[in-house]
């Protein structure tokens, strides 16, 4: 539960960073700080969904692992000015946080 809680507490953390780098702009501080800390978790997460140990089941661990790949790419694209909208990133974590919530 406690893990839960941190991600949930995580992903809530990524939303404000990112829905201020919206305000901000893509060259702004506040959008390198919203994208290294998405990068952060979203590499954070990767990680503990490649463990056999992760103990979700397989096609939803395929779903979230599909879920980060295109998070940092965004996260990237932003980052080198191809991409200059925040929304995309910010809907699907706000999804994610959602679900958190209701586990």
């Amino acid at each position: 539960a406690s893990t839960r809680e941190n991600e949930f507490r995580a992903f809530e953390h990524s939303i404000a960073l990112l829905k201020q780098a919206q305000i901000h702009g893509p060259a702004s501080r506040q959008s390198v700080e919203a994208i290294v800390f998405l990068s952060r978790l979203w590499g954070l997460l990767l990680e503990d969904l490649s463990h056999a140990e992760n103990g979700l089941p397989d096609k939803l661990k395929g779903s979230l692992i599909s879920i980060g790949i295109w998070m940092l790419r965004q996260a990237e694209e932003t980052r080198q000015g191809r991409v200059q909208d925040f929304t995309g990133m910010i809907e699907v974590s706000q999804a994610i946080c959602s679900g958190l919530r209701r586990i």
